[in-house]
């Protein structure tokens, strides 16, 4: 109550608070706007039965389940920041990009420009999927009205990444986990609804286990995201004027889990684009193309080879983003200016080298132990055949981890007012 108390004294941080919810509020709002044209209950029960739709709809906030003018939601923004980071990591010029202010705000100009045709894409593909579904979703719509539907789709999703990039501005968090979260916690009251209409007593053993592993995701994400490793600095001693200066021994903490919720997010993302592709085109006239893409949604309908491929995924892009935010080099860099070293470790290169060896080693554990986490619910959806649990698990590990991020936030503009009061 103190620290909440405190936050309401401090008029921007209010202001900015206050602002996130608003556009939090008008999120939601745009989510319940529904396209013309669809038959609500079909297209429910269609996501209800369809793992890889009722993940697509976590990501849109529930706005594809309302086809609603967001249905998209986020992802196409999303896919676009995958994209020109993984060019970063490829080409050189990328690369030199992203060390600079202004090379990082071409990218993310470039990001916003790409973002359109991939809504658009993924739009179309999505209103055309669920037009051949036999679940009769979609009535017969003229090339006119799939062109309206495409056009306002696309500019829901421009209208989400604008206010997520407001939300960042607020240095609160993340504005894409934010409406991430805000569309899952929304979506709470139903799923429990939901649970205790189709309770039974034969389920009981798989509702506690599903309570337990929830306890056990949320106590394992708040550990690995706490902890990190303090390697020492020492500072050398200098004299100016007749007077020491330097001389101290600081810490310079590496936290196991540097990447966050942002790994999760990226291999969901990445890990739905096959099968969403693959149904687009399973009622293709030529034989090979329609072979393949239902051998690809098989494969992926597969749950071992899916949580493998999950799995593999959320480690793989904990060191990717690992690799994207932390850069050994320029640390170094910065610690030899100030006259700063590592006890044991000559400055520069070798600074660099160990910063990175030692990053590898504990970012091993946090990425295990997140893709761990990550297939958890999985495995428990493999014994039990409850289709909801694996969607909840991977909703539980963002809206804790994004929960995380928010105090850890409110806390460092909390700290440095402080520091400006005194």
């Amino acid at each position: 109550m103190e620290k909440f108390l405190q936050i309401w004294k401090i008029k921007d941080l209010r202001k900015n608070i206050l602002f996130v919810f608003a556009m939090l509020v008008v999120f939601r709002f745009a989510a319940h706007i529904p396209l013309p044209g669809v038959n609500a209950e079909a297209l429910k029960q269609f996501f209800a039965s369809n793992q890889v739709m009722g993940l697509l709809n976590v990501f849109s906030g529930g706005g594809m389940e309302n086809f609603s003018i967001i249905m998209m939601g986020i992802a196409p923004y999303i896919t676009a920041s995958i994209i020109f980071q993984l060019l970063g990591m490829i080409i050189p010029s990328f690369e030199e990009m992203q060390k600079e202010e202004s090379g990082r705000q071409k990218i993310n100009m470039w990001t916003r420009w790409l973002t359109v045709p991939l809504a658009a894409m993924q739009a179309f593909g999505m209103i055309t999927l669920l037009r051949r579904t036999q679940a009769n979703i979609l009535g017969d719509i003229s090339a006119f009205d799939l062109l309206s539907m495409v056009v306002v789709v696309t500019a829901g999703t421009v209208f989400l990444m604008w206010i997520g990039e407001l939300i960042t501005e607020k240095n609160i968090g993340n504005g894409v986990s934010f409406l991430i979260f805000a569309g899952i916690v929304s979506g709470l009251p139903m799923q429990l609804q939901q649970t205790m209409a189709t309770y039974s007593a034969d389920q009981l053993f798989t509702f506690i286990a599903f309570i337990v592993i929830a306890i056990v995701t949320v106590v394992g994400v708040i550990y690995i995201t706490e902890a990190q490793r303090n390697i020492p600095v020492q500072y050398a001693k200098q004299i100016r004027g007749g007077h020491v200066h330097g001389g101290t021994s600081t810490h310079l903490p590496l936290r196991v889990n540097m990447a966050g919720v942002i790994p999760i997010i990226f291999a969901i993302s990445v890990i739905l684009f096959p099968s969403m592709i693959a149904q687009f085109f399973i009622h293709a006239k030529t034989t090979w193309i329609a072979n393949t893409a239902a051998h690809t949604i098989t494969l992926f309908q597969n749950q071992l080879f899916y949580g493998i491929s999950y799995f593999v995924l959320v480690f793989a892009f904990t060191f990717f983003y690992t690799e994207v935010i932390f850069h050994p080099d320029q640390i170094a860099e910065n610690l030899q200016k100030q006259g700063g070293f590592i006890p044991g470790i000559r400055p520069g290169r070798h600074t660099a080298e160990y910063l990175s060896n030692t990053t590898y080693k504990i970012i091993s554990v946090g990425a295990l132990f997140l893709a761990i986490i990550a297939v958890m619910p999985l495995v428990l959806k493999y014994f039990s055949g409850v289709q909801s649990l694996a969607i909840g698990g991977t909703s539980l590990l963002i809206v804790v981890s994004v929960v995380i991020e928010l105090v850890k936030q409110i806390e460092a503009q909390l700290t440095m007012r402080e520091y400006e009061i005194k």
